[in-house]
């Protein structure tokens, strides 16, 4: 047996289990967090960024390809529900400041969750976009666990819609600072709820960075999105 095809199997072996997928996804962070902070934070590249482009490289590369590397990453895919639950601690000890802004919240959010997928929609639609990228790209605003069910539900591939998460939440953290001092917008709660609303985990992640009241209100953002979304979407998508 030669070098390469012991390597071959032995790759293999560590695949058909989820120790590799696990050991990449924990290398691929920690990488990334080492060169987010030696390239001193840069906001348009974030760690999940860098982290996905790492993983993505070293999949590829490896010939472990996607199906594979997915099949065994389930495990942590499974702890995105818990994590998200868990975000319902500082959203709790914010409690009272939410209560005094629930009517604005109220009237705000339905506008704002259908907005963020009907432009995103309508883009790729004027763009030629297939149906499996429609809804693809439909719950691209939504927190990752959610999203994923959403996207199986109307027909979507799960690929596209955890690409168009990752882009979304990017983006999102990227442009809030600059949007926030154009719009003289000083007050953490819009910036975190804004921030929770457009841009899910990855939002809500920089939200928490700008202070605990922008966390908790991107949480509560963040966390009526997705149940905004989860129960409009797939009846609207079923109509048209």
């Amino acid at each position: 047996m030669t070098d390469s095809s012991a390597a071959a199997g032995a790759l293999a072996v560590l695949a058909s289990g989820p120790m590799l997928a696990i050991a990449l996804t924990l290398g691929a962070f920690l990488a990334a967090q080492w060169l987010f902070a030696r390239f001193r934070k840069p906001l348009w590249m974030p760690p999940v960024l860098i982290a996905a482009l790492l993983l993505a490289v070293v999949v590829a590369a490896s010939g472990l390809g996607f199906e594979q590397y997915y099949t065994g990453a389930a495990w942590l895919t499974a702890l995105l529900g818990p994590t998200t639950v868990a975000l319902g601690v500082p959203l709790y000890q914010q409690m009272h400041h939410i209560r005094a802004l629930w009517k604005p919240i109220v009237m705000t959010l339905p506008l704002a969750a259908t907005l963020a997928a009907v432009y995103a929609l309508g883009i790729a639609w004027l763009m030629g976009a297939t149906p499996l990228v429609l809804a693809s790209l439909a719950p691209k605003s939504v927190t990752a666990p959610i999203a994923m069910g959403i996207a199986e539900q109307v027909g979507g591939s799960i690929s596209l819609t955890l690409g168009g998460l990752l882009i979304t939440g990017v983006l999102a953290s990227l442009f809030v600072d600059w949007i926030a001092k154009w719009l003289h917008i000083e007050d953490d709660r819009i910036i975190g709820f804004a921030l929770g609303l457009n841009g899910h985990a990855i939002g809500t992640a920089r939200a928490f960075e700008i202070s605990p009241m922008a966390g908790a209100f991107a949480s509560l953002g963040m966390g009526l999105t997705g149940v905004f979304t989860a129960l409009i979407l797939p009846l609207i998508w079923s109509l048209i």
